[in-house]
C-alpha cells in the first residue's frame, strides 16, 4: 500500500496535520463534555484556570516554569501584552505565580491540573475505548515522533514538551496530549516559514488563497517533515489509518 503513495515526510507533513488536529480537537471536546466544564467553574472559571489547561502538558510538571519566549511563540498570533494581563488574572485567582518574565503553577494550579489529567484520562478511556489497539500503535510512533522532534521545534514546542505523563497514564491521555505537542512543532514550522517569506503573523493571517500561500505551506511541511523521517513507508500510512479511523 505504501508503495501506491508517496509518502516521503516533506509530503507526509501535510497529510497528518488536519489528522492530527481533527483527533486532538475532538479529544478536547470530549473532555469538556465529560465534566470539564463543570471542573473549570468549580476552580472560578476560564479566567482562573484556562492556561493552565493550555499549558497543563509543561505545568503539571513539579517547578517548570514556561519563560517568557516560549509565552511568546504560543502566543504569536495573539496580543502579548493582553495575555500577559490574563496571566496576572491567573496570579490574583492564586493558580499562577511569576518567577521572573516566566510562569509555574502554584499549590492551587496544581491541584486543577491533577483534576483535570484524572479528568481527561476518564473521559479519553471512554472516549476511545473500541480503539485499544490503534492507541497502542499511534502512541507507540508518537513517543519517537516527538522524541526526534526536539531536535527541530521551535519556542512554541519547547513550551509544551516534554509532555508531562502521570505513572500509570491510560493510553487515550497519552494520545490526546502527545498529539497535542506534536501540533505545536508544526506551528513552529508554519511560524518559520511565513517569517522567512517577509510576512509577520498579522500578515500571514490576512494572506488570501493563492500562490504565496500555497508556497509557505509547502515551506511549513519542508520543516516539519524532519520529525517524521524516524518512521518507515509503512508506519505512516498506518499512523494515517490509525488517526483516520478514531472517531470524531
Amino acid at each position: 500500500m505504501a508503495d501506491a503513495v508517496d509518502l516521503a515526510p516533506t509530503r507526509f507533513a501535510g497529510f497528518v496535520a488536519p489528522a492530527i488536529d481533527r483527533v486532538f480537537r475532538r479529544g478536547m471536546a470530549a473532555g469538556r463534555e465529560h465534566g470539564g466544564r463543570e471542573l473549570v467553574a468549580r476552580y472560578g472559571g476560564s479566567e482562573a484556570v484556562g492556561a493552565l489547561i493550555e499549558f497543563r502538558t509543561p505545568l503539571a510538571w513539579p517547578g517548570r516554569v514556561v519563560s517568557a519566549d516560549q509565552l511568546a511563540g504560543v502566543m504569536r498570533y495573539r496580543d502579548l501584552a493582553e495575555g500577559r494581563r490574563s496571566l496576572d488574572g491567573h496570579v490574583d485567582h492564586g493558580t499562577l505565580e511569576w518567577v521572573g518574565d516566566g510562569f509555574r503553577a502554584t499549590e492551587a494550579g496544581h491541584r486543577f491540573l491533577a483534576e483535570l489529567y484524572e479528568l481527561h484520562a476518564t473521559a479519553m478511556t471512554a472516549h476511545w475505548r473500541d480503539d485499544l489497539a490503534r492507541l497502542a500503535r499511534l502512541n507507540g510512533v508518537l513517543l519517537r515522533v516527538l522524541d526526534a522532534a526536539a531536535a527541530t521545534g521551535g519556542a512554541a514546542f519547547a513550551a509544551m514538551a516534554p509532555a508531562f505523563e502521570p505513572p500509570a497514564a491510560p493510553p487515550g491521555l497519552l494520545l490526546l496530549n502527545r498529539l497535542g505537542t506534536l501540533r505545536y512543532h508544526r506551528a513552529d514550522a508554519h511560524a518559520a516559514a511565513w517569517a522567512t517569506a517577509g510576512l509577520t503573523a498579522a500578515g500571514m493571517v490576512a494572506l488570501p488563497p493563492g500562490h504565496e500561500r500555497d508556497a509557505i505551506e509547502d515551506e511549513t511541511n519542508r520543516r516539519a517533515a524532519p520529525p517524521y523521517e524516524v518512521l518507515t513507508p509503512e508506519e505512516r500510512i498506518g499512523m494515517l489509518v490509525d488517526l483516520a479511523a478514531l472517531p470524531g
